[in-house]
């Protein structure tokens, strides 16, 4: 008797593979202080921000957010006007930079009212940090803003990019002297932070976190 071999193939559907949508990083400028150095700093971080990819980055200035100092459940108009805007700036966000000078051994006050001012807008969320100052480059701050920043339920990264002396780093055009370190620290950061915000953002859209 023949037999006949029957061969069967089976075909698989080609699952399509998308791209995650951009991580939304707000670079918060924490300082107003007059003839601040921020700004150097700030256009600086950008710019390395701007070519990582999956990253698209606002940059919220305390100086230009002029929040009351006051907090209080009931601001007025104009100052309830100007709240509403940076909250939900911080709310859209899924990640944080937070660019931070060290006074007195600490952060700035307008800072931490930005801070005092929000609290579901930080929540499940990563926060990194870009300190300049003096002979300990900002980490001071960095370390006092790690606490403050527990307590609102962050997860804070944990490299940081840190300028010591930062005026003498910079040239008369804002561009770093001796870039190479400080581009591997930025990668390295924003590395860091895209793995974060991108694991507690796909988390948070599974399970709304409860505070």
């Amino acid at each position: 008797m023949d037999t006949t071999a029957v061969s069967t193939s089976s075909t698989s559907a080609t699952v399509p593979v998308t791209e995650p949508a951009p991580l939304k990083v707000a670079v918060i400028l924490g300082s107003n202080r007059d003839g601040r150095f921020g700004p150097v700093v700030a256009d600086w971080f950008l710019a390395r921000a701007a070519s990582h990819p999956g990253i698209e980055t606002d940059l919220v200035d305390v100086a230009e957010a002029g929040l009351p100092t006051a907090i209080t459940f009931s601001p007025g108009p104009e100052e309830a006007d100007r709240l509403g805007v940076v909250s939900a700036r911080l709310a859209a966000a899924d990640a944080f930079v937070v660019l931070t000078p060290e006074y007195n051994h600490s952060f700035p006050a307008p800072l931490k009212t930005l801070i005092d001012w929000h609290s579901a807008e930080w929540q499940a969320k990563p926060v990194a940090f870009v300190s300049y100052g003096g002979i300990s480059g900002g980490l001071r701050a960095v370390e006092q803003l790690r606490q403050v920043f527990a307590e609102l339920h962050t997860v804070t990264v944990r490299d940081t990019v840190s300028f010591h002396n930062a005026g003498a780093l910079f040239d008369d055009q804002g561009r770093h002297l001796d870039p190479g370190p400080a581009d591997a620290a930025a990668k390295a950061l924003l590395d860091q932070l895209v793995w974060w915000g991108t694991a507690l953002r796909d988390a948070r859209h599974l399970r709304p976190y409860g505070a």
